[in-house]
């Protein structure tokens, strides 16, 4: 359900070259929040950085759409980049298992290409 690796950079670094690998195969940032950031703002602690990253590829968006609207709920992928007992992760939900129940083959077969996609692109940063 969840792809999850370590890294051994910054999460600073990490956030550049995944953006960097994210354009490279036709993915934006749409937007990005650190929950830290959040909190901190509300007066509750925490620790560590946790971002969320919203991305997406237009064109494939659009294709999921145009096939099932319903597949909307699962838009834009999320990549997620954080400190946990002092080491640092990416990771995402997993197109394919969001997407499985669907039960349109066009759909599933968009969910791996992008799932495959995220993945090299995350892989790339490491």
């Amino acid at each position: 359900m969840i792809y999850k690796r370590k890294t051994n950079k910054t999460i600073e670094k990490i956030l550049i070259d995944l953006k960097k690998h994210l354009s490279d195969i036709g993915f934006g940032v749409l937007w990005e929040m650190n929950f830290k950031d959040k909190f901190d703002e509300k007066g509750l602690e925490f620790d560590g950085d946790f971002k969320i990253l919203e991305v997406c590829n237009p064109v494939k968006a659009h294709m999921v759409l145009n096939d099932n609207i319903d597949m909307g709920f699962f838009l834009p992928c999320k990549i997620a980049v954080f400190e946990q007992e002092g080491e640092i992760f990416i990771g995402m939900p997993e197109p394919t298992k969001m997407m499985s129940f669907a039960e349109q083959p066009s759909v599933g077969e968009m969910a791996l290409e992008v799932e495959t996609l995220l993945k090299s692109a995350i892989d790339k940063s490491l």
